[in-house]
């Protein structure tokens, strides 16, 4: 009897954990990097290219670059979004980064313009 009520609580807990990853394995994302650069429409316009580039290879993520318009002593300050589908969608990003010589190439080039602030991973709370 033991051993059954032990079985039962093991795969309720297994059955939640693969239940709780499904949700997070769905669930969109979004990257938001501060950065520094001296030419801000260059910046844009390499940006630009990589979301076509990414668009080329079937990555379906979303870049924005945005200024802080109404913040205090923070205003004027430049920052990319990212907006990923899922959890999932930035590790296949990441790969393609080393994988794909153009997008590679790239973002060396976008790094050669930018210091990074702040980087930060945001979960979608609502719907």
């Amino acid at each position: 009897m033991r051993k059954t009520i032990l079985s039962a609580v093991f795969a309720g807990v297994l059955t939640l954990s693969a239940s709780l990853a499904a949700v997070a394995a769905d669930q969109t994302a979004l990257r938001v990097i501060v950065v520094q650069t001296a030419d801000v429409p260059a910046y844009v316009h390499e940006v630009t290219a990589l979301q076509a580039l990414y668009k080329k290879a079937g990555q379906p993520i979303t870049l924005r670059v945005w200024r802080a318009t109404y913040a205090g002593s923070d205003t004027g300050t430049i920052v990319v979004s990212v907006e990923f589908p899922n959890f999932a969608a930035i590790a296949k990003t990441n790969d393609i980064v080393r994988t794909n010589a153009e997008i590679g190439a790239e973002m060396k080039k976008i790094n050669s313009m930018r210091k990074i602030v702040s980087d930060s991973l945001y979960d979608l709370q609502t719907e």
